[in-house]
Parts: C-alpha cells; structure tokens; sequence
C-alpha cells in the first residue's frame, strides 16, 4: 500500500504513530535524567546516547505523522498538555534507581524489536522504511538493557531485590503497550500495522523465559489495560519540566 490512504486509515495510522513517538520521546527524557548520574561513567556516556536514540525515533514517528496531518513536530512535543499525550504510562513513571531503568528499558525494548520486525513487512511503505531505519539501532538498546537485566538478577542479594522490586512495579504497566486503540483493527486488516493481541503474545514468549532464567518472579497482579489517554500525575511534572524553555517563546521563534 504505497498509495493514498482512505481518510480512515490515514486517521488511524497518524493516532498510532502519536503514540509510537510520545512513547520514545517520554521515555527518552526519562532516560536522560541519568546523564551525569550513572553508576559508572561507561554507563553514563551509554544511557546518554540510548536516551538520544529514542529522541531521535520519537522524531522519525512524529515526521511520518506530519506528512499525514501536517503537524510540525516541535509543537506536537512542546505545546501539548498531559492530557493530549499518548503515551503509555510505564514510560512516565519516574526514573527510579538503575534496576528500574534497566528494566523499564528492557520490557520497552522486547516489545519495540519484536514491533519493528513486523514494522518492516508494512503495506505502507515510508512505515515499514523508517521501521528498517529504527530497528538497527534497536538491536544494540535491547542486547545492552538485557545484559543489565540478568547481571544484577543474578548479582548480588541487594541487586536482586532491586530487580525484583522493579518488575513487581512494572509488570502490570507494560500491559498498556498492548492495548489496542479505536482504529488499531483496520490497520491491521490492512495490513499497515501489526495485531497487538500477537504481538502480545510474542513478547511474552520472550520476556517470560527470560526473566525467569534470571531467577526473577513474574508477578500476579492485574494488568493495567486502560486507553493511553490516561496518564499518572507524573506526566504533568515531566512535561513541564521537557517543555519550559520552548514555551517561554513563542512557537514562532527560530534559535
């Protein structure tokens, strides 16, 4: 499908990149708080460049977007409030210590690679191009955060519990990446996007095994499956914090 959209799908494929690309540029902030801040300076320069690489594809998303709505960028990210994001509320969620970095990082990372490999089969053709483009990148994120993941499950008393603490919190909000919004099924028969229910699936085949080698527990608590319009209060401070020096010109001004 490399020709026009029908306004349907073209409506629904601008949601679904929203939400690609508020998911990386949340996350990408959260990940940059680190800088200056790591346990150790390798880790400092490598958190750095990972929180520019999901910029970097926050940016890719909301460009694709652009071209279907005509929305610039910068002020899709800096002058929308909380209640317009879309992004899911595990990325929100303050950075935490290491464990909870590395494996908020890594729950987000299984499900980008096994998206991205499903991405690159897109009908749509500039989706499953920015999709090859991405994923490069996203295999050294996903063999970078797993290696932290099973180190620290598997280092010391004290690293574990932070490990097992992190999931505890976490499990129940990567629910949420799978949750599919209104124009979700179209796409999917169209085949522009992949389903989420598979994808779902897919990524707890891979996430499972692996936590539970890492001598990890999979926790039994309720998944949260609410739509991405809704947010904790965490994501009003964050964006105030990510958005402060462009709202004090206007959106006008050039730097």
């Amino acid at each position: 499908m490399t020709g026009q959209l029908d306004a349907q799908l073209q409506q629904a494929l601008a949601d679904r990149l929203l939400a690609l690309a508020d998911d990386e540029v949340i996350l990408g902030h959260r990940d940059a708080e680190w800088t200056g801040h790591a346990p150790i300076l390798e880790e400092d320069i490598a958190i750095a460049n990972l929180a520019q690489d999901e910029i970097g594809h926050a940016l890719i998303w909301y460009q694709l977007r652009e071209d279907l709505t005509g929305r610039d960028p910068d002020e899709t990210v800096y002058f929308r409030d909380a209640s317009a994001y879309r992004n899911v509320q595990m990325v929100e969620l303050p950075k935490g210590d290491w464990a909870f970095t590395m494996l908020r990082q890594y729950l987000f990372d299984v499900y980008e690679r096994l998206l991205l490999d499903r991405l690159v089969a897109s009908t749509h053709a500039p989706l499953a191009e920015a999709a090859a483009k991405i994923r490069r990148e996203e295999i050294y994120h996903y063999r970078h955060t797993s290696t932290w993941v099973e180190r620290l499950a598997l280092g010391t008393e004290e690293s574990h519990r932070r490990m097992q603490d992190g999931l505890d919190r976490l499990w129940p909000f990567a629910a949420q990446l799978f949750v599919a919004g209104p124009g979700d099924g179209a796409l999917a028969a169209a085949g522009i996007f992949p389903d989420l229910s598979e994808l779902q699936q897919a990524w707890e085949a891979t996430v499972r095994p692996f936590l539970e080698q890492a001598e990890l527990t999979i926790p039994q608590a309720e998944p949260l499956t609410v739509g991405r319009e809704r947010h904790t209060h965490w994501l009003p401070i964050l964006l105030g914090e990510m958005q402060v020096v462009a709202r004090v010109e206007t959106p006008e001004t050039a730097w």
